[in-house]
């Protein structure tokens, strides 16, 4: 997470010679000082760079050749101060390969009605010359997000601030690494998927390990560094004393120095496990797992890839929000008429970011995968608002599907020693589940509490993938017919352009 803090957003402005150079010095201004409102605005999790206004073909093209080409630069700002000739912005747009926000806005909140003429009208022309550029982003078919509002309007700022977080994501995709540990758990459809496709259309690359190659990492972690794990295990959460001095937690501690050392080494950022393939480790990596995922890893349980790299991404847009991001699988339910609920848990693996209060450290039996008794946190999360996602693969093409969901308290299970999650899915259980299953959404997601679908939403835009929302309004006849009609519209859109 750290190479976040390098990245930034070129506020770039459209205008033309037309005006004068008078003119042209006040859009400069202006420009700069909007750019420089969003910069300050502790909303916004990236720099915001102001960049000289645009006025020529070759000034755009170079532009967005300049932020192909930048290791720094995730994307683009652009507003059309005055009028700015679409067709200037032909050449440039074709070739720009970084995310860009058109903000419809304008330096002035009000029409000064006692003053305004002819020179303030050149000048301020938002109005139409947004909507020339528009048309151009429109008739070229390209994916943006459109923000429309004064540039010291909290909302929109709010939904700038989003998309940034998002793009940051997006950058972060497109040389994502992700350590497969084990294959897939045999015979499950849905964790399967085209690494190919993935890689060509969202940028995931994964790359496919023997356990026996984790265990000799693991073997050569030294005691020293088992000792200052353990002792963190003291400091971050609650547990008895047996279990601090016991053999299992210095195993555990062993399993999470060894994969954090093979992750950093191979400049992974997420990762999968299978408890059908534990060659040479003495127990399924349970809590260390759990506090790579707090560290900003995406997980995937069972060698679910896609779903790795989903909860990386979301970790990404979500840091440094309140609130956290797991991996989860909806594993039971509860019918009851007067309130149905989810139970949301796994084996071991859900992050202790969306802890209510210290995790305990705990050591128990696991009935499958044929090792000795794992150590885990133990927790529940607290109630509130929160999203599940899914990436699945539709053959020709990927799709993510957002649930949004309201966590809700969870009453004690002291014979179900996991992390977990109660919530109700929107808009109601019977609806959310039949909408989630007609869509294909998969048992195991990205949940957080950090986020909301808007995150999401221009994500999936970015990527160019489909996106399916479940929401408190949602109509299962209709979503039913959105999934047909987007059907028609996969199959053809690739001969539209």
């Amino acid at each position: 997470m750290e190479k976040l803090k390098s990245k930034e957003v070129w506020f770039v402005t459209g205008s033309q010679h037309l005006y004068g150079p008078e003119t042209l010095k006040q859009v400069a201004a202006d420009s700069s000082k909007i750019a420089l409102a969003l910069d300050k605005s502790p909303k916004i999790s990236q720099r915001i760079i102001f960049k000289p206004v645009l006025t020529t073909p070759d000034s755009i093209f170079s532009l967005c050749q300049e932020a192909n080409s930048s290791g720094n630069c995730i994307g683009l700002i652009a507003w059309m101060h005055t009028f700015s000739p679409a067709k200037m912005w032909i050449r440039g747009l074709s070739v720009l390969a970084k995310p860009f926000l058109h903000f419809h806005t304008q330096l002035n909140r009000d029409i000064p009605w006692e003053t305004i003429d002819m020179d303030f009208m050149n000048l301020n022309q938002s109005a139409h010359g947004d909507r020339e550029f528009g048309f151009i982003g429109t008739r070229l078919r390209l994916g943006r997000k459109v923000v429309v509002g004064h540039y010291q309007d909290p909302e929109s700022i709010d939904h700038i601030a989003v998309w940034i977080r998002s793009a940051a994501a997006f950058d972060d995709s497109q040389n994502m690494k992700v350590a497969r540990f084990g294959d897939n758990m045999r015979d499950v459809a849905v964790t399967e998927g085209n690494k190919v496709s993935a890689q060509a259309k969202m940028g995931y690359s994964v790359y496919g390990y023997g356990t026996g190659d984790l265990a000799k990492a693991v073997n050569d972690v030294s005691g020293a560094a088992i000792k200052r794990v353990i002792s963190e295990y003291g400091s971050d959460y609650k547990m008895t004393k047996a279990v601090a001095a016991s053999e299992t937690l210095k195993e555990a501690a062993r399993i999470e120095v060894g994969l954090e050392s093979f992750l950093k080494a191979g400049g992974f950022r997420a990762f999968t496990t299978t408890f059908e393939d534990l060659h040479g480790l003495r127990q399924l990596p349970g809590i260390a797992v759990q506090r790579l995922m707090a560290k900003g890893y995406g997980f995937g349980a069972e060698g679910d890839w896609k779903t790795a790299a989903l909860v990386r991404s979301m970790k990404v847009m979500a840091n440094g929000l309140k609130g956290g991001t797991s991996f989860m699988e909806d594993y039971t339910y509860h019918l009851d008429p007067k309130g149905s609920r989810i139970l949301g848990a796994h084996m071991l693996e859900v992050c202790p970011s969306i802890a209510a209060g210290k995790p305990v450290v705990e050591i128990h039996q696991l009935s499958i995968g044929g090792k000795a008794d794992p150590a885990r946190l133990v927790f529940k999360t607290a109630p509130g608002k929160a999203v599940c996602a899914s990436l699945i693969d539709m053959g020709n093409r990927f799709r993510m599907i957002i649930n949004d969901v309201e966590v809700m308290k969870c009453p004690d299970m002291p014979k179900l020693p996991v992390a977990s999650v109660l919530w109700k899915p929107m808009p109601d259980l019977k609806t959310g589940a039949a909408a989630w299953i007609y869509a294909g959404g998969a048992h195991h997601t990205g949940f957080s509490t950090a986020i909301d679908s808007e995150y999401l939403e221009d994500f999936a835009g970015m990527l160019g993938i489909e996106f399916l929302h479940i929401d408190e309004k949602c109509n299962l006849a209709d979503f039913r017919k959105e999934l047909r009609w987007n059907e028609i519209y996969y199959h053809l859109s690739e001969g539209i352009k």
